[in-house]
Protein backbone atom coordinates (compact mmCIF):
# COMPACT_ATOMS: atom_id res chain seq x y z
CA UNK A 1 0.00 0.00 0.00
CA UNK A 2 1.01 3.46 -0.30
CA UNK A 3 1.10 5.53 1.99
CA UNK A 4 -0.54 8.91 1.80
CA UNK A 5 -0.94 12.35 2.42
CA UNK A 6 -3.56 15.06 1.91
CA UNK A 7 -2.74 18.64 1.80
CA UNK A 8 -5.79 20.65 2.41
CA UNK A 9 -8.92 19.88 4.37
CA UNK A 10 -11.74 22.00 2.95
CA UNK A 11 -14.97 20.63 1.44
CA UNK A 12 -12.58 18.79 -1.10
CA UNK A 13 -10.15 17.93 1.19
CA UNK A 14 -12.43 16.42 3.73
CA UNK A 15 -13.84 14.02 0.85
CA UNK A 16 -10.31 13.27 -0.66
CA UNK A 17 -9.21 11.81 3.58
CA UNK A 18 -12.51 9.80 3.75
CA UNK A 19 -11.69 8.08 -0.02
CA UNK A 20 -8.48 7.63 0.84
CA UNK A 21 -9.32 6.00 4.35
CA UNK A 22 -11.38 3.45 2.39
CA UNK A 23 -9.43 2.59 -0.40
CA UNK A 24 -7.48 -0.62 -0.65
CA UNK A 25 -4.82 1.08 -2.40
CA UNK A 26 -3.55 3.33 -0.17
CA UNK A 27 -2.75 3.85 3.70
CA UNK A 28 -3.80 7.36 4.73
CA UNK A 29 -0.79 8.81 7.09
CA UNK A 30 -2.31 12.06 7.55
CA UNK A 31 -3.07 15.64 6.41
CA UNK A 32 -1.89 18.90 6.88
CA UNK A 33 -3.86 22.57 6.39
CA UNK A 34 -2.21 25.96 6.54
CA UNK A 35 -5.48 27.03 8.55
CA UNK A 36 -5.29 25.75 12.11
CA UNK A 37 -8.78 25.97 13.18
CA UNK A 38 -9.69 24.06 9.69
CA UNK A 39 -7.05 21.79 10.92
CA UNK A 40 -7.95 21.57 15.05
CA UNK A 41 -11.46 20.68 13.87
CA UNK A 42 -11.28 18.23 10.76
CA UNK A 43 -8.72 16.55 12.99
CA UNK A 44 -11.11 16.14 16.11
CA UNK A 45 -14.28 15.42 14.31
CA UNK A 46 -12.68 12.48 12.07
CA UNK A 47 -9.48 11.94 14.02
CA UNK A 48 -7.06 11.88 10.91
CA UNK A 49 -3.81 12.78 11.76
CA UNK A 50 -2.55 16.15 11.62
CA UNK A 51 1.09 16.92 10.70
CA UNK A 52 2.42 20.14 12.18
CA UNK A 53 4.00 21.27 8.75
CA UNK A 54 3.54 20.56 5.23
CA UNK A 55 6.96 19.34 5.25
CA UNK A 56 6.93 16.49 8.03
CA UNK A 57 4.02 15.59 6.00
CA UNK A 58 5.91 15.18 2.38
CA UNK A 59 8.55 13.28 4.45
CA UNK A 60 5.99 11.01 5.95
CA UNK A 61 4.00 9.87 2.17
CA UNK A 62 5.16 8.04 -0.97
CA UNK A 63 2.33 9.95 -2.60
CA UNK A 64 0.93 13.88 -2.08
CA UNK A 65 -2.75 14.39 -2.71
CA UNK A 66 -2.99 18.37 -3.27
CA UNK A 67 -6.42 19.66 -2.42
CA UNK A 68 -5.68 23.16 -2.06
CA UNK A 69 -7.09 26.60 -3.47
CA UNK A 70 -5.25 26.78 -7.06
CA UNK A 71 -3.69 29.60 -5.79
CA UNK A 72 -1.27 27.15 -3.90
CA UNK A 73 -0.95 24.72 -6.40
CA UNK A 74 2.08 25.39 -7.73
CA UNK A 75 4.22 25.86 -4.30
CA UNK A 76 2.84 22.73 -2.97
CA UNK A 77 3.19 20.43 -5.82
CA UNK A 78 7.19 21.78 -6.46
CA UNK A 79 7.96 20.87 -2.53
CA UNK A 80 6.34 17.53 -2.75
CA UNK A 81 8.03 16.65 -6.84
CA UNK A 82 11.48 17.98 -4.95
CA UNK A 83 11.42 15.23 -1.84
CA UNK A 84 10.57 12.75 -5.01
CA UNK A 85 7.34 11.94 -4.15
CA UNK A 86 4.30 10.86 -6.13
CA UNK A 87 1.47 14.10 -7.03
CA UNK A 88 -2.14 13.77 -7.55
CA UNK A 89 -3.37 17.32 -7.67
CA UNK A 90 -7.12 18.58 -8.48
CA UNK A 91 -8.16 20.65 -11.12
CA UNK A 92 -7.38 23.43 -12.53
CA UNK A 93 -3.56 21.97 -12.13
CA UNK A 94 -2.36 25.52 -11.28
CA UNK A 95 -3.08 29.11 -12.33
CA UNK A 96 -1.01 29.42 -15.21
CA UNK A 97 0.46 27.55 -18.22
CA UNK A 98 4.05 28.19 -17.21
CA UNK A 99 3.51 27.14 -13.79
CA UNK A 100 2.21 24.00 -15.31
CA UNK A 101 4.80 23.26 -17.91
CA UNK A 102 7.24 23.83 -15.09
CA UNK A 103 5.49 20.85 -12.51
CA UNK A 104 5.71 18.62 -15.39
CA UNK A 105 9.64 19.53 -16.05
CA UNK A 106 10.16 18.61 -12.65
CA UNK A 107 7.90 15.56 -12.78
CA UNK A 108 10.02 14.06 -15.44
CA UNK A 109 13.45 15.30 -13.66
CA UNK A 110 12.69 13.84 -10.06
CA UNK A 111 10.94 10.84 -11.57
CA UNK A 112 8.00 11.19 -10.06
CA UNK A 113 4.48 10.22 -10.92
CA UNK A 114 1.55 12.92 -11.39
CA UNK A 115 -1.86 13.01 -11.88
CA UNK A 116 -4.33 16.03 -12.45
CA UNK A 117 -7.88 15.37 -11.02
CA UNK A 118 -10.17 15.73 -13.77
CA UNK A 119 -12.68 13.42 -12.01
CA UNK A 120 -15.79 13.48 -15.16
CA UNK A 121 -12.80 10.83 -16.81
CA UNK A 122 -13.97 8.49 -14.28
CA UNK A 123 -17.84 9.22 -14.48
CA UNK A 124 -19.74 5.81 -15.37
CA UNK A 125 -21.49 7.56 -18.05
CA UNK A 126 -18.38 8.66 -19.82
CA UNK A 127 -16.64 5.85 -19.13
CA UNK A 128 -19.43 3.64 -20.45
CA UNK A 129 -19.45 5.25 -24.04
CA UNK A 130 -15.73 6.65 -24.49
CA UNK A 131 -14.66 3.61 -26.24
CA UNK A 132 -17.64 4.40 -29.18
CA UNK A 133 -16.73 7.85 -29.44
CA UNK A 134 -15.01 7.65 -32.44
CA UNK A 135 -12.94 10.98 -34.56
CA UNK A 136 -16.66 13.18 -33.31
CA UNK A 137 -16.57 15.91 -35.66
CA UNK A 138 -19.33 17.96 -34.19
CA UNK A 139 -19.44 18.16 -29.75
CA UNK A 140 -21.47 19.87 -27.30
CA UNK A 141 -21.34 20.47 -24.16
CA UNK A 142 -23.43 22.28 -21.52
CA UNK A 143 -22.38 22.60 -17.90
CA UNK A 144 -25.26 24.42 -15.72
CA UNK A 145 -24.64 25.32 -11.86
CA UNK A 146 -26.71 27.10 -9.18
CA UNK A 147 -24.75 30.17 -7.85
CA UNK A 148 -22.42 29.32 -5.09
CA UNK A 149 -19.90 31.75 -3.45
CA UNK A 150 -17.38 29.03 -2.51
CA UNK A 151 -16.42 29.11 -6.64
CA UNK A 152 -16.25 32.61 -7.66
CA UNK A 153 -12.94 32.52 -6.56
CA UNK A 154 -11.86 31.81 -10.02
CA UNK A 155 -13.70 32.32 -13.76
CA UNK A 156 -16.67 29.75 -15.14
CA UNK A 157 -13.93 28.71 -17.67
CA UNK A 158 -11.25 27.25 -14.57
CA UNK A 159 -14.03 26.23 -11.95
CA UNK A 160 -16.97 24.55 -14.41
CA UNK A 161 -15.86 24.91 -18.31
CA UNK A 162 -12.75 23.28 -17.68
CA UNK A 163 -14.18 19.46 -17.14
CA UNK A 164 -15.64 19.73 -20.47
CA UNK A 165 -12.40 20.94 -22.02
CA UNK A 166 -10.94 17.88 -20.61
CA UNK A 167 -13.14 15.59 -21.81
CA UNK A 168 -13.16 16.80 -25.28
CA UNK A 169 -9.03 17.13 -25.90
CA UNK A 170 -9.32 13.35 -24.74
CA UNK A 171 -11.53 12.07 -27.30
CA UNK A 172 -10.69 14.55 -30.25
CA UNK A 173 -7.17 13.71 -31.37
CA UNK A 174 -6.49 16.72 -33.38
CA UNK A 175 -4.75 20.02 -32.55
CA UNK A 176 -7.00 23.23 -31.41
CA UNK A 177 -6.88 25.45 -34.71
CA UNK A 178 -9.08 28.66 -33.37
CA UNK A 179 -10.84 29.59 -29.93
CA UNK A 180 -13.84 31.89 -30.06
CA UNK A 181 -15.65 33.36 -26.66
CA UNK A 182 -18.11 35.21 -25.15
CA UNK A 183 -19.30 35.56 -21.50
CA UNK A 184 -21.67 37.72 -19.28
CA UNK A 185 -20.06 38.66 -15.77
CA UNK A 186 -23.83 39.11 -13.09
CA UNK A 187 -22.62 38.26 -9.77
CA UNK A 188 -18.78 38.28 -9.56
CA UNK A 189 -15.97 40.17 -11.02
CA UNK A 190 -15.51 37.80 -13.32
CA UNK A 191 -17.85 36.12 -16.32
CA UNK A 192 -20.44 33.76 -14.40
CA UNK A 193 -21.70 32.29 -17.81
CA UNK A 194 -19.49 31.79 -20.84
CA UNK A 195 -20.11 30.29 -24.13
CA UNK A 196 -16.79 28.59 -25.92
CA UNK A 197 -15.95 27.60 -30.03
CA UNK A 198 -13.31 25.57 -30.36
CA UNK A 199 -12.18 24.54 -33.55
CA UNK A 200 -9.45 21.62 -34.63
CA UNK A 201 -7.38 20.92 -37.26
CA UNK A 202 -9.28 17.86 -38.13
CA UNK A 203 -12.63 20.42 -38.86
CA UNK A 204 -14.05 18.73 -35.81
CA UNK A 205 -15.96 22.12 -33.73
CA UNK A 206 -16.37 22.04 -30.06
CA UNK A 207 -19.38 24.18 -28.67
CA UNK A 208 -19.19 24.77 -24.75
CA UNK A 209 -21.31 26.26 -22.59
CA UNK A 210 -20.73 26.91 -18.81
CA UNK A 211 -22.67 29.24 -16.01
CA UNK A 212 -23.07 29.47 -12.62
CA UNK A 213 -25.96 30.93 -12.07
CA UNK A 214 -28.89 28.81 -13.79
CA UNK A 215 -31.89 27.89 -12.02
CA UNK A 216 -31.28 23.86 -12.24
CA UNK A 217 -28.63 22.17 -12.92
CA UNK A 218 -27.08 20.59 -15.83
CA UNK A 219 -23.88 18.61 -17.14
CA UNK A 220 -24.20 16.99 -20.50
CA UNK A 221 -22.10 16.33 -23.44
CA UNK A 222 -23.31 15.35 -27.05
CA UNK A 223 -20.95 14.04 -29.79
CA UNK A 224 -21.59 13.61 -33.31
CA UNK A 225 -19.70 11.53 -35.41
CA UNK A 226 -20.10 9.44 -39.09
CA UNK A 227 -23.56 7.61 -38.51
CA UNK A 228 -23.36 7.48 -34.62
CA UNK A 229 -24.50 10.45 -32.18
CA UNK A 230 -23.69 9.56 -28.59
CA UNK A 231 -25.08 11.54 -25.72
CA UNK A 232 -23.84 11.84 -22.10
CA UNK A 233 -25.49 13.10 -18.88
CA UNK A 234 -22.43 13.65 -16.59
CA UNK A 235 -25.29 14.78 -13.58
CA UNK A 236 -27.75 11.98 -14.28
CA UNK A 237 -25.11 9.55 -14.86
CA UNK A 238 -26.93 8.04 -18.25
CA UNK A 239 -26.14 7.83 -22.02
CA UNK A 240 -27.16 6.77 -24.87
CA UNK A 241 -25.93 5.86 -28.67
CA UNK A 242 -27.89 6.39 -31.86
CA UNK A 243 -26.80 4.72 -35.01
CA UNK A 244 -27.30 4.98 -38.33
CA UNK A 245 -26.61 1.87 -41.06
CA UNK A 246 -27.59 0.79 -43.81
CA UNK A 247 -31.39 0.02 -44.29
CA UNK A 248 -31.85 -3.72 -44.69
CA UNK A 249 -33.47 -5.11 -47.45
CA UNK A 250 -36.59 -6.57 -45.46
CA UNK A 251 -36.70 -3.98 -42.29
CA UNK A 252 -39.42 -5.01 -39.71
CA UNK A 253 -42.51 -3.17 -38.92
CA UNK A 254 -41.08 -1.61 -36.56
CA UNK A 255 -37.55 -0.34 -37.99
CA UNK A 256 -37.18 3.45 -38.30
CA UNK A 257 -35.93 3.86 -41.54
CA UNK A 258 -34.53 7.63 -42.57
CA UNK A 259 -34.22 8.12 -46.75
CA UNK A 260 -31.62 10.91 -47.95
CA UNK A 261 -32.73 12.95 -50.95
CA UNK A 262 -30.39 10.41 -53.03
CA UNK A 263 -32.71 7.41 -52.06
CA UNK A 264 -29.95 5.83 -49.31
CA UNK A 265 -31.88 4.49 -46.67
CA UNK A 266 -30.48 4.10 -43.29
CA UNK A 267 -31.82 2.35 -40.44
CA UNK A 268 -31.67 3.67 -36.91
CA UNK A 269 -30.90 1.80 -33.92
CA UNK A 270 -31.08 2.88 -30.31
CA UNK A 271 -28.31 1.50 -27.54
CA UNK A 272 -28.44 2.13 -23.80
CA UNK A 273 -25.50 1.10 -22.71
CA UNK A 274 -25.15 -0.45 -18.85
CA UNK A 275 -23.54 2.35 -16.37
CA UNK A 276 -22.23 0.82 -13.49
CA UNK A 277 -22.09 2.88 -10.31
CA UNK A 278 -19.10 4.29 -9.02
CA UNK A 279 -17.85 6.47 -7.33
CA UNK A 280 -15.46 8.65 -9.37
CA UNK A 281 -13.08 10.31 -7.05
CA UNK A 282 -12.38 7.25 -5.19
CA UNK A 283 -11.78 5.45 -9.02
CA UNK A 284 -9.07 8.48 -10.31
CA UNK A 285 -7.42 7.68 -6.55
CA UNK A 286 -6.69 4.21 -7.10
CA UNK A 287 -5.92 4.73 -10.80
CA UNK A 288 -2.97 6.73 -10.03
CA UNK A 289 -1.91 4.23 -7.95
CA UNK A 290 -1.96 1.46 -9.90
CA UNK A 291 -0.25 3.85 -12.50
CA UNK A 292 2.26 4.13 -9.66
CA UNK A 293 2.39 0.34 -8.97
CA UNK A 294 2.56 -0.43 -12.44
CA UNK A 295 4.86 2.32 -13.92
CA UNK A 296 2.26 3.56 -16.41
CA UNK A 297 1.35 6.88 -17.60
CA UNK A 298 -1.74 8.17 -15.28
CA UNK A 299 -4.89 8.80 -17.42
CA UNK A 300 -4.85 12.20 -16.79
CA UNK A 301 -1.20 13.02 -17.12
CA UNK A 302 0.35 16.12 -16.03
CA UNK A 303 0.63 16.72 -19.87
CA UNK A 304 -3.24 17.09 -19.76
CA UNK A 305 -3.83 18.28 -17.28
CA UNK A 306 -1.68 21.36 -18.10
CA UNK A 307 -3.04 21.08 -22.38
CA UNK A 308 -6.37 21.71 -20.50
CA UNK A 309 -5.65 24.26 -18.84
CA UNK A 310 -3.93 25.97 -21.84
CA UNK A 311 -7.25 26.00 -23.78
CA UNK A 312 -9.32 27.36 -21.01
CA UNK A 313 -6.55 30.28 -20.84
CA UNK A 314 -7.38 30.90 -24.33
CA UNK A 315 -11.25 31.23 -23.61
CA UNK A 316 -10.33 33.51 -20.79
CA UNK A 317 -8.00 35.54 -22.78
CA UNK A 318 -10.46 35.77 -25.50
CA UNK A 319 -13.25 37.21 -22.90
CA UNK A 320 -11.16 39.63 -21.88
CA UNK A 321 -10.99 40.96 -25.12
Amino acid sequence: MLKAGVLGAGHLGKIHLKLLQQSEYYELVGFYDESESVAAAVAEEFGYTLFPTMQALIEACDMIDVVTPTTHHYDCAEQVIKAGKHLFIEKPITQTVEQAVAIRELAKKHGVRGQVGHVERFNPAFTAVNDLIDNPMFIEAHRLAEFNPRGTDVPVVLDLMIHDIDAILSVVQSEVKSISASGVSVISDTPDIANARIEFANGCVANLTASRISMKKMRKARFFQRDAYISVDFLEKKCEVVRMKDALESPDDFAMILQNAEGVKKQIYFDNPDVEPNNAILDELNAFAKAIQQDETPVVSLAQGTEALRVAMKIIADLEK
